[in-house]
């Protein structure tokens, strides 16, 4: 039976340590990590996001603020208020919670975050540092699973990794973190993707999978070989007959468990490890960023 990867627990550890470090950098520098988040719109599952980051940062002793703005708000006020906050020396990480309405443009508001403040790691600068192998803010979804790697002894060095998906927010960045001479790296990695052909060939020949394509259940048994490490980043709603619904992943748990030496839950695995990095990049940000 594979071991589970609770990322539950592992995010309280990581929370503790933060609050433990939050506490020393507050008593020591009289600097307190603070994050402001803007939500633009009545997405209830971004309110729910935003909501727990929030309380996640009360936890762990960093000041948070949210912001709200209608969805027909307009881009310029989007724009003033994140470089409003790029000004304020009091706030030291930035999140402008995704997707944003249609009118308003995605990467013109990301690229608009200071890269210092830039605590989600989307910012093209620290994308270019991550692809070159230099300090910056990682992605908060790639950097928790490469935490999980870390914690629980898991080789990547000399393995074949497979990653499914392509977004800019986990499957590239992760794929070229886990090919590069590093800790949790050192891996052969094949990137596939929803144009992919005969996925389950490339995945038969992986040490590690990570499905991160947002496909219900599209790894199943036939596409693990006995003994890999499955990590499940998808986060789907899956609606029964009866009109009930529950959340599932891109893996197809219940199939694949008896064939993975460890294996991620959904819900409990790699949601919580990306609030938890949240909160150790905005306290590095507060430190003076991944260069100090």
């Amino acid at each position: 039976m594979a071991v589970l990867l609770d990322g539950n627990a592992l995010a309280k550890e990581i929370r503790e340590e933060v609050r433990r470090d939050t506490e020393h950098l507050v008593s020591t520098r009289g600097v307190q990590p603070g994050l402001n988040l803007l939500l633009v719109g009545d997405n209830p599952a971004s309110d729910v996001y935003v909501r727990n980051k929030a309380r996640d940062c009360e936890k762990v002793g960093i000041r948070s603020t949210i912001v709200r703005l209608p969805a027909d708000a307009q881009q310029d006020e989007v724009l003033s208020i994140v470089r409003a906050w790029n000004a304020d020396d009091d706030v030291h990480g930035i999140l402008v919670q995704l997707p944003l309405p249609p009118h308003i443009d995605e990467q013109r508001v990301i690229r608009t975050i200071s890269p210092t403040k830039d605590v989600d790691g989307f910012h093209p600068d620290n994308a270019g540092r991550l692809l070159i192998g230099l300090p910056g803010f990682l992605p908060c979804t790639p950097a928790g699973v490469l935490e999980i790697f870390k914690r629980h002894a898991i080789e990547t060095s000399g393995k074949h990794a497979v990653v499914i998906g392509r977004s800019n927010i986990v499957g590239k960045p992760l794929a070229a973190l886990l090919a590069q001479k590093r800790p949790q790296g050192n891996a052969t990695v094949t990137l596939c993707h929803t144009g992919t052909r005969d996925l389950a060939a490339h995945c038969q020949r992986a040490d590690i999978i990570i499905a991160a394509v947002g496909v219900t259940h599209l790894i199943r048994a036939e596409h693990v070989k006995d003994g890999a490490v499955v990590i499940d980043v998808g986060m789907n709603r899956l609606v029964a007959d009866d009109g009930t619904s529950r959340l599932t992943g891109d893996v197809d748990f219940d199939a694949v468990v008896g064939k993975a030496s460890a294996i991620t839950p959904v819900p409990g695995g790699v949601g919580p490890m990306t609030r938890a990095m949240l909160l150790m990049n905005t306290l590095l940000a507060a430190r003076g960023g991944p260069e100090a």
